[in-house]
């Protein structure tokens, strides 16, 4: 009994011992694996507000895939409408947003004295006409009902699509800041404006209704499969980016993280994800 009372002091007293020598090699020994001890607490901290789906998803992907090889620590916030990932950025809750495109982001800084800014560009979605009822644009006559987004950017987008494909006319030159206003043919269709986000909900009181990529992918709906008209990808201004507060654009974490959006692996994420529905836009922001 006492020999092995010995023997197990013996053993502690040199695990104590080795537990020490450790301890003071890490301090000093430039080779002892500090580096890699410590990276977690190293790590370029980021916390993004970001709309649920395609947004949220992405982020997701790159925290749970790329994020700590590179050192950063990324916390992702689900916010589910168009105001409060801005006002978030801009009181510092936040450090940056991912959810909104060009025209969006110049409308809001303009009608709420912000300063926000595209850090880089990371995809498309697509804005869709969608019907539960119609097949195709033919089925939409006099006294048909149409609804589309109230915020400026996306109504103007959404009155665009419509006259492409010949559904309306619209005044000379209005481009993407026309309002309905600016329709001088409607072809007898009724036209209600709603918050974007309520838009999917609105396919059950309406003939057909525009609906921003985001919110149709939520709800199960294909952009490229079950939109009886949708936006062309080429040339489009939509693209959806990573924003900061103005100022924060070389923040290491924000160029970390916008590095890792522009990354092949995520090209590859939203193309295998979103077949046609969501469409890598890696370039300059606002091109």
């Amino acid at each position: 009994m006492r020999t092995h009372l010995r023997t197990a002091t013996l053993v502690a007293s040199a695990a104590a011992l080795t537990l020490s020598l450790a301890a003071c090699g890490t301090d000093s020994d430039p080779n002892s694996g500090d580096d890699a001890g410590s990276s977690a607490g190293d790590s370029q901290q980021i916390t993004v507000a970001a709309s649920p789906n395609p947004h949220a998803q992405i982020l997701d992907f790159v925290r749970d895939n790329l994020a700590e090889d590179a050192g950063l620590s990324l916390t992702v916030q689900e916010f589910s409408d168009y105001v409060l990932p801005n006002t978030a950025v801009d009181s510092g809750e936040v450090d940056a947003n991912f959810f909104q495109h060009q025209p969006y982001l110049d409308d809001f800084n303009a009608n709420h004295s912000t300063d926000i800014v595209p850090v880089v560009n990371v995809h498309l979605e697509p804005l869709g006409l969608y019907s539960k009822s119609l097949d195709s644009l033919d089925g939409l006559t006099e006294g048909s009902t149409i609804a589309i987004p109230d915020d400026a950017s996306n109504g103007g987008r959404a009155l665009q699509l419509l006259a492409q494909n010949d559904v309306i006319e619209l005044k000379d030159g209005v481009g993407a800041n026309a309002v309905l206003g600016d329709v001088t043919d409607d072809r007898g269709i009724t036209f209600t404006e709603l918050e974007a986000a309520s838009l999917p909900r609105a396919l059950d009181d309406f003939d057909a209704a525009i609906v921003n990529g985001n919110y149709a992918l939520e709800v199960g709906l294909s952009p490229s499969d079950d939109a009886i008209a949708l936006e062309e990808a080429e040339g489009n201004p939509y693209a959806n980016f990573l924003a900061v507060k103005a100022g924060n654009e070389d923040d290491p974490a924000v160029q970390t993280l916008a590095r890792l959006l522009n990354s092949d692996e995520v090209k590859q994420f939203i193309e295998d994800t979103y077949p046609g529905s969501v469409i890598p836009a890696f370039g300059t922001p606002g091109a």
